[in-house]
């Protein structure tokens, strides 16, 4: 068994080369052990539009029952309706997803839910050291089958937020598996729906299923103008990232979604706390304050989000890459189907064009999120160096709570070693562009100077 398909936030790699059904079926079966000790009897599980997933599902659910437990079989599903599942079904509060999220065709994976909350770090790991121990349970489980978890999901949702005046809605599901759940859902909402790449097919052919990669929402921002639609949606491979389009076709990026999101529940909610990452503009932070909140900026990782949230008691939490995080009126789980209908009810309700209602949350110049890859073991390396190395000039406010992030009165830098991938990720924002470039070239220099070889995307 390869360890390194145990990672930070799930368990994830190439098809048959080291997530194999074998090794899926142990992993199942170590699920299945964790749930047992906390009391469960079942275990959830739900699959993804990937080639490989119908297959990698079996083999979880072998693995369930061969601890003895019962496998709850929901089918084709999104991982928020899997989430969901764990919340509401009341015979389990465990579950394993298999998908492959974001990544190329020829990956899939796990995320793991144990009494609701998805799995992350050591407890990852511990499944990995149970099944080379041993420490599995043995038993002859059942299975059942259910399909009624979308239907339900659509239901509760298109009845708490359901439109007080029509929009015209592009959805791009890019082939995934988002393509089952978010036309219905949008209809159930009120709105007029146009598809784009919602037939599943798992071998994504028109365009791969990430909204965090500018190039992947080029269809959606040409369809949107060209339908002269109100705002565009595009979602990822299991539809726990949301990607947005405005009404003149420019990308809104998931840190500039958390603002009108955030004056919304502080508005119902003074005082509340907002958890956000620190690929985030200082913009969000600005804003919260004003609205009389309390910013939390936080580590990137969609299941460090959750766990602060979890710990002060947030209402909102979110992260750039389009995570999004509602604990006030749903149950804290990321869920990119849920946060579009609370922002489709925004700009339903605020009747000026979403180009319009965005421009009120400006975030300055800005760029994608950048990577720079490395190998293995070699970004972490790197980082420590620069943080002990490094001089970014007497204005800058270092904050080291993941990576490198330095503040300056207008504008800011990060680099940091990302947790799923050998790569160093870079985001920068200012006022104007001669204090972008100005920031840049403060990061490049002592880049440079550590290793003078380094590609910089900037």
């Amino acid at each position: 068994m390869n360890k390194s398909i145990f990672r930070e936030y799930d368990i994830r790699g190439v098809v048959d080369r080291d997530l194999t059904p074998a090794v899926v079926r142990d992993i199942g079966q170590a699920v299945a052990s964790l749930a047992a000790e906390r009391g469960e009897t079942q275990v959830i599980v739900g699959r993804d539009g990937r080639l490989s997933s119908p297959l990698l599902a079996e083999a979880v659910k072998s693995g369930i029952r061969a601890a003895g437990l019962e496998a709850l079989d929901l089918g084709a599903i999104s991982t928020p309706l899997l989430y969901y599942a764990t919340h509401t079904l009341g015979s389990s509060h465990a579950g394993v997803m298999v998908t492959g999220s974001h990544n190329p065709p020829q990956y899939n994976g796990l995320k793991i839910v144990i009494d609701k909350i998805a799995l992350h770090g050591e407890v990852i790991h511990d499944l990995r050291r149970r099944i080379e121990t041993g420490d599995l349970r043995h038993g002859h489980g059942g299975e059942r089958f259910a399909n009624h978890i979308r239907a339900d999901y659509i239901q509760r949702v298109g009845a708490a937020l359901r439109l007080p005046a029509p929009l015209k809605v592009v959805v791009d599901c890019g082939n995934a598996i988002a393509a089952k759940t978010a036309p219905l859902l949008l209809r159930a909402l009120g709105c007029k729906v146009i598809e784009l790449f919602c037939e599943v097919d798992g071998r994504f052919p028109n365009h791969h299923p990430d909204p965090s990669i500018p190039e992947n929402l080029a269809d959606l921002q040409a369809a949107v103008l060209e339908q002269h639609a109100d705002v565009g949606l595009a979602f990822d491979g299991d539809a726990d990232r949301l990607g947005v389009v405005d009404s003149a076709g420019e990308i809104i990026w998931p840190d500039r979604l958390l603002m009108p999101l955030a004056e919304e529940v502080l508005a119902r909610h003074p005082g509340a706390a907002v958890v956000y990452d620190v690929k985030c503009s200082q913009r969000l932070t600005r804003l919260i304050e004003r609205c009389g909140g309390q910013p939390i900026l936080w580590k990137s990782g969609h299941s460090l989000i959750k766990a602060k949230m979890r710990e002060i008691g947030a209402l909102l939490g979110g992260e750039f890459t389009g995570h999004l995080v509602h604990a006030d009126d749903w149950f804290g789980f990321d869920d990119a189907f849920y946060a579009a209908a609370r922002l489709l009810n925004l700009l339903a309700r605020s009747q000026a064009s979403s180009a319009e209602f965005f421009a009120a949350y400006p975030t300055g110049l800005n760029t994608p999120e950048r990577r720079v890859e490395m190998s293995e073991g070699q970004p972490v390396a790197f980082m420590a160096q620069l943080a002990a190395q490094a001089d970014f000039g007497p204005e800058a406010r270092l904050i080291t709570l993941d990576g490198l992030r330095v503040e300056y009165p207008s504008g800011w830098g990060l680099v940091r070693a990302s947790n799923t991938t050998p790569s160093l990720t870079l985001r920068f924002e200012a006022d104007d562009a001669v204090t972008l470039r100005d920031i840049q070239d403060r990061f490049r220099q002592p880049m440079l100077a550590l290793q003078p070889n380094l590609i910089l995307p900037f």
